[in-house]
């Protein structure tokens, strides 16, 4: 594309695009051209953190980040975008009050509940993580993925009838989403229901086929290992 070169937002254009395309490096030295004619620009400080994110620089995306809420300290995105970065590095507290900060700014950004949800469940706090993905869930009913962390969530803390429940919900809205088949066979494999056990691991197999090796050595699958039904299925 043919850019003006004193003109900021062609070059903040010709990043976005460049990064759309894969283009990581370009992007950052157009979001760098950019930032020179203007500074100020929060815009172009979040998008240059998303790319060094996405090239696995995860320190200077945060530094990016930082500039951003300098300049404006309301801007939500950034915030979360911090959040993802610092949870990535294993920094898990400072991720949480990152998202913290972000819903502080915008209390129904479902993403940042969701995401507060899988960082406290890292931090082994399965019951605030399930209040986290609830908060998402109110903001976005068919949110598939927090239905389904939930259910994980839940799943840890022995609470296997309320985690399959939530693995329903997810299967839903999204039928193929084999991880939910798979953890409800483990539930209730663990509750010692053989069929429905049978019953659900074959839909997981049947939607991707590598469940079946994983049932082999999967723990959950121990109450029932010896049953003919339980080896017909993970020896076909």
């Amino acid at each position: 594309m043919s850019i003006k070169p004193d003109d900021h937002e062609d070059w903040y254009n010709r990043g976005i695009i460049l990064s759309d395309l894969g283009k990581l490096e370009e992007a950052i030295a157009s979001y760098n051209q950019a930032l020179k004619i203007k500074p100020d620009d929060h815009e172009v400080w979040n998008n240059r953190g998303i790319t060094l994110r996405n090239l696995g620089r995860l320190e200077e995306a945060i530094a990016s980040y930082d500039q951003a809420l300098k300049i404006k300290p309301n801007l939500y995105e950034a915030c979360h975008n911090r959040g993802y970065a610092l949870f990535n590095l294993g920094r898990l507290e400072e991720a949480i009050a990152s998202y913290d900060q972000a819903l502080k700014i915008k209390p129904d950004y479902h993403d940042s509940w969701y995401n507060r949800g899988i960082t406290l469940r890292n931090l082994g706090k399965s019951e605030e993580a399930i209040a986290s993905y609830d908060q998402a869930l109110k903001i976005k009913p068919d949110y598939h993925e927090a239905w389904f962390n939930r259910g994980i969530a839940l799943f840890f803390l022995g609470r296997l009838k309320e985690a399959i429940a939530s693995f329903d919900q997810t299967l839903k809205i999204k039928p193929d989403y084999y991880e939910a088949w798979y953890n409800k066979a483990c539930c209730y494999a663990l509750l010692e229901n053989v069929n429905l056990a049978i019953e659900n691991l074959q839909q997981a197999i049947n939607l991707n086929p590598k469940c079946q090796e994983m049932a082999k050595t999967e723990t959950d699958f121990d109450n029932i290992r010896e049953y003919r039904q339980f080896q017909n299925l993970i020896s076909r």
